[in-house]
């Protein structure tokens, strides 16, 4: 399986089956991805190979030790090694071809943002809203 940033600067391989994917809610996760949660699963590190963009690839870690990378390019997550582990942690949405993979665990439910619930009269669209304008109306 492969998988790639938005830009397509930073490309890697994983060898074998992808497990399923986990879900993290905390406010760490929430604010480096700027979503409801973090999307990811975990590979080990001999299934793991950089194609390219490697060099072009920026940490950032805070004192208690999270850590994210991120693609100099475009801001894209990308996989990092976990610290102390033959683990590596990669973002599900850079991955291609994830048909068999579920969500299997969410982590940090209680830490969940108070707008990730959706309202009871929630629009499910199977591809763009058309315009901005229709998007809008539909808030």
């Amino acid at each position: 399986m492969q998988g790639e940033c938005l830009c397509g600067s930073v490309k890697f391989e994983i060898d074998g089956e992808i497990r399923n994917l986990y879900q993290c809610h905390c406010s760490l996760c929430r604010k480096a991805t700027g979503a409801a949660a973090n999307a990811a699963t975990l590979v080990p590190s001999s299934s793991f190979r950089w194609i390219s963009g490697q060099s072009g690839i920026r940490s950032y870690q805070k004192p208690s030790g999270f850590r994210c990378d991120f693609c100099s390019v475009c801001g894209s997550p990308v996989p990092n090694s976990l610290r102390g582990t033959e683990m590596i942690w990669v973002p599900a949405g850079l991955l291609t071809g994830l048909a068999a993979s579920r969500v299997a665990v969410h982590l940090h439910t209680a830490s969940a943002a108070p707008w990730a619930q959706e309202s009871t009269e929630c629009v499910w669209l199977e591809g763009g809203p058309g315009s901005l304008e229709s998007l809008n109306k539909l808030l």
